[in-house]
């Protein structure tokens, strides 16, 4: 039995095959999570609706540019030492 949607029919959505499994664990997190699911495939898996969500086009993969990106994690980074300064003051 063929899975359906395939992995190279979602490799066409994503640049690599790492944005797609990053793209669609989110999407499942969020859909496991109470968000409203974007298409009318009744699934059990919460990853397979998700994968289907991406292949219809209605999750669109976007990639974070350079400069996005080290704020994301210039945000992390503070919210890690703000965590960690609460704790000693605790």
């Amino acid at each position: 039995m063929m899975v359906k949607p395939t992995v190279n029919e979602l490799l066409e959505k994503a640049e690599n095959r790492y944005a797609l499994v990053i793209a669609t664990s989110k999407r499942a997190r969020q859909l496991s999570m109470g968000a409203k699911p974007m298409t009318n495939k009744k699934e059990e898996s919460m990853v397979t609706l998700a994968a289907d969500e991406i292949a219809e086009g209605e999750v669109k993969i976007v990639d974070k540019t350079e400069e996005e990106q080290d704020d994301f994690n210039g945000e992390i980074l503070e919210n890690t030492e703000n965590i960690k300064e609460n704790e000693k003051g605790e």
